[in-house]
């Protein structure tokens, strides 16, 4: 993990680092106006979607002891994905289906012939596009029980002799051979590390993919933006201080310190964009998804900010055309919104005054797929002077 920077310490080069902009126009091949006025704007560091659901898997006899209060997603988080429902979600999410629909379908030169493995397939969605443009085979592999879903549909469209759903975590399972050419997977969860599928795929392209082989998506890329947000935040943090005239603080402090996903407006957003961090999912560890980063938030205008807000894009760099999508506030919604980190000060801020600060995420030590995120910022203007640390748990 990079070492951790107070505001004072960063660097200058790094505070002022404002990724390049590139317009991603989104191809709906079914309603092309529909996105005449939502076009995304994208970094060079990311620039598409990923595909459908994770591994998972029933949770273990030990985690069903443990006691309510314990319970973390880790309990959750296996069986979760057996329902239709979440499924159903992810599919409906256009951004998401049709922009890995699109890498596929536009770029059937990568795929053609290829020996393809699906991590988290889901309902097998991602493994049926690769099928259909010509892979050699493609190894589908779920852990819940929606496997068996995925097996039937695979089976209703013909594509049996292709496609081989295996039911398992990749951890465990063995496949039938010893390499694969591409390994495409729909990893990102909230906040894009909440989960921590990114580790599943890294351990499957360590142990099956090919030298030179592409792992798709291939870059990603977390944001960070401040936004003012007075009414929601007296309304979910600020309503625990006396409810029906009694002092429920306590649970004041548990829920800003648990990030909010949701929709975020865009003419919330009070200041800048800054890129924290960029992934290379070709090449990164699995270590590397633990970081701090610094940040410096330029106010746009004379405002108040309620809230941190984090946002990521993903890339598909390997396509013939720069291919990307990004889940921030200006963009078109995914199932993903955006993530939301209320700040215990109202921050009053005036054009051109800045927030600086670090930020460190790390994976929870107690539950490798919640996260551990802290902030610390500062804020030296005419109207406000703040210097605080907070910490946040997603779970």
């Amino acid at each position: 993990m990079d070492s951790e920077l107070g505001p004072s310490s960063i660097a200058t080069s790094d505070l002022e680092m404002r990724p390049t902009k590139i317009r991603f126009e989104y191809e709906d091949d079914e309603n092309p106006q529909q996105r005449a006025d939502q076009d995304e704007t994208l970094t060079e560091s990311s620039n598409l979607e990923v595909e459908e659901d994770a591994a998972m898997c029933e949770p273990s006899a030990g985690e069903d002891s443990m006691v309510a209060d314990d319970h973390t997603s880790a309990d959750y988080y296996f069986d979760s994905y057996s329902h239709f429902g979440i499924h159903e979600e992810m599919l409906k999410d256009v951004v998401r289906t049709k922009t890995y629909q699109n890498v596929i379908y536009k770029n059937s030169f990568l795929f053609k012939d290829k020996v393809v493995l699906d991590v988290g397939a889901g309902t097998g969605i991602l493994s049926l596009f690769c099928a259909k443009v010509g892979a050699k085979h493609v190894y589908a592999v779920e852990c819940s029980s929606m496997a068996g879903m995925a097996q039937e549909i695979v089976k209703s469209n013909g594509f049996s002799n292709v496609i081989t759903v295996i039911k398992g975590k990749i951890e465990e399972i063995e496949l039938p051979v010893s390499q694969v050419d591409i390994i495409i997977s729909e990893w990102m969860g909230y906040f894009l590390l909440y989960e921590n599928m990114l580790n599943t795929v890294l351990y499957a392209r360590n142990k099956w993919l090919v030298t030179d082989g592409l792992v798709l998506p291939d870059k990603a890329s977390l944001y960070l933006t401040a936004i003012e947000d007075a009414d929601y935040k007296e309304d979910k943090i600020e309503f625990w201080n006396s409810v029906y005239g009694f002092d429920m603080r306590c649970i004041r402090k548990q829920a800003i310190a648990e990030p909010l996903v949701d929709i975020v407006d865009s003419k919330q957003i009070v200041t800048n964009c800054q890129l924290l961090k960029t992934m290379d999912i070709s090449k990164m560890e699995a270590g590397d998804a633990s970081f701090t980063a610094p940040f410096k938030l330029v106010a746009e205008r004379d405002d108040y900010i309620h809230a941190f807000v984090a946002y990521f894009d993903v890339s598909f760099t390997k396509c013939h055309k720069l291919t990307g999508f990004s889940t921030g506030p200006k963009s078109r919604s995914t199932h993903w919104k955006q993530t939301v980190l209320y700040t215990e000060d109202v921050l009053t801020i005036c054009q051109g005054e800045t927030v600086v600060g670090d930020m460190t995420v790390t994976q929870n030590k107690k539950n490798h797929r919640d996260l551990d995120i802290t902030i610390k910022y500062s804020l030296n203007g005419k109207n406000c002077q703040v210097l605080r640390t907070q910490h946040y748990k997603m779970r």
